[in-house]
């Protein structure tokens, strides 16, 4: 394994480390290619191919085989110490629950026995000094967390051990002791307790969820969204007919969240799941709404792919007027379809024209709808999206000067503040201005390590190569250390 390591070829270590006398037997091109989120073929190319260079994937492929960073040739972000009990899955006290490590909060595992069967019901640490219960919760998140910590909740192959049992409760401010009972009741006898208040309470977790990942980012809201989305997958069958389609419709929303999740990180398969997911749920809900709002993402997705033709398809059938899509929604769809002629070098005044389009659209929209479907695009999200689409048309310039108008607003979100400067480096870097592109970059790495958005860290991978013939400047050797550190 060293003197793979030594050679600074990814694809060398993937052969190495599959040969290893140390798993018995040789692991296959088919199962390795799993944990890494590859298919066979592109994994048979790696290791018979020329070294990979991509600063992003060599850094998420020595995560997922957990390298040592110090046998690496070049730097893995430093990871935060965490503790555990965030997310509990809720299963009977002789088997082994599975606690997903995320947020910092003080607290444990309360038994509670619910039709004779004890199950494991999370409990935060003001539940427990309130109620005098810390006598009662044992040592079972400690020993727990060890487990959780050999594993990666976030990877789409444990999804069905996650799942299979459903979530019992996610420990959030203020949830008293009765309602975390009354969860958990609801999810080991579905059909007899999972009514209104429960799905209200999924939907205040799917809120709470959507509203923290701005500032958390995706590795800390995924494992609350797969508790959820666990609950709805294990029990929608068994609740009353009245109940199946609100609970559905709220696993449509949180499907397609955990779809834009999951591109955030970089595990598009895992985004495609829970996509064709959400478009099953919204379908079954007649929630025709929902269905066009996955085209729409499908769409935003098949740009992360610079798949521009399926790009433009998809946006023109998400605009479709079946799907009754509200004003905000329209108007996002129309700016996406502007993209898309942008990336296929239609004229420059045909995709003004549309977003114009987009805008007019967008001013129609209410102001007083903060959970309506597509909240986020507003304004200034309307403005950054056509600072990329000018880039795409060849007018980096015009683009970087509306980057800059609208991220001095302050008014996104860090992590998005983060992405669009990443998008606002490239822009400068196009129009020959290395310097400035490598401070804004600089910066943008350091809030896409804090929010572990590999999204934001495979632009700016883009942004140094466009930088590359400026390499030997100070600026760009900084931002060059900082994405990398």
């Amino acid at each position: 394994m060293r003197e793979a390591l030594a050679s600074w070829h990814m694809g060398h270590v993937f052969y190495a480390y599959r040969s290893h006398p140390w798993h018995g037997r040789v692991v296959s091109q088919e199962a390795m290619a799993g944990w890494l989120d590859l298919n066979q073929a592109q994994l048979s190319r790696i290791e018979s191919g020329k070294p990979p260079q991509d600063l992003a994937k060599l850094m998420r492929w020595a995560h997922s085989l957990r390298i040592p960073a110090d046998l690496l040739w070049f730097k893995l972000p430093e990871n935060e110490e965490r503790t555990a009990t965030a997310v509990v899955v809720a299963r009977p006290l002789d088997e082994q629950p599975a606690v997903i490590p995320e947020t910092p909060q003080a607290g444990g595992l309360l038994p509670v026995v619910i039709n004779g069967r004890a199950v494991l019901v999370p409990v935060d640490a003001e539940t427990i000094a309130a109620s005098g219960l810390g006598s009662l919760v044992g040592s079972s998140a400690d020993a727990s967390a060890t487990q959780a910590a050999e594993r990666d909740p976030m990877s789409p192959f444990n999804r069905r051990d996650f799942l299979k049992s459903g979530v019992a409760a996610v420990a959030l401010p203020g949830l008293g002791l009765d309602e975390l009972q009354h969860v958990a009741s609801a999810l080991d006898d579905a059909h007899r307790y999972l009514d209104g208040p429960v799905v209200d309470y999924l939907r205040r977790v799917l809120d709470k969820a959507k509203r923290d990942d701005g500032a958390l980012g995706p590795k800390k809201t995924l494992p609350v969204m797969l508790g959820l989305l666990g609950a709805v997958e294990d029990h929608a069958r068994d609740v009353k007919p009245s109940v199946r389609r609100e609970l559905l419709a709220i696993g449509a929303d949180g499907a397609e969240f955990a779809g834009w999740l999951y591109r955030d990180i970089q595990q598009p398969q895992a985004a495609v799941f829970w996509y064709d997911r959400a478009m099953e749920w919204a379908q079954e809900a007649d929630n025709a709404a929902m269905q066009g709002y996955v085209l729409l993402k499908k769409s935003q997705m098949a740009y992360d792919e610079r798949d521009a033709l399926r790009m433009l398809t998809l946006a023109q059938a998400a605009g479709h007027d079946r799907w009754h899509l509200p004003a905000r929604v329209r108007a996002e769809v129309t700016q996406q379809e502007a993209l898309g002629r942008a990336m296929l070098g239609d004229p420059l005044d045909a995709v003004r024209e549309q977003l114009a389009e987009a805008e007019a659209l967008l001013t129609t929209a209410p102001e007083d709808e903060p959970d309506a479907l597509g909240a986020y695009f507003t304004g200034h999200t309307r403005l950054v999206r056509d600072a990329i689409t000018y880039t795409e048309a060849g007018k980096p310039g015009l683009a970087a000067d509306l980057f800059s108008d609208v991220l001095s607003a302050g008014a996104l979100s860090h992590r998005d503040t983060g992405f669009f400067n990443a998008r606002r480096a490239s822009a400068l870097a196009l129009s020959g201005e290395p310097d400035e592109a490598a401070k804004i970059g600089k910066a943008s790495a350091t809030v896409a390590r804090e929010v572990r958005s590999e999204r934001t860290v495979r632009v700016l991978g883009e942004v140094l190569q466009t930088l590359d013939r400026w390499r030997s400047r100070p600026a760009v050797r900084e931002f060059r250390e900082s994405l990398t550190a």
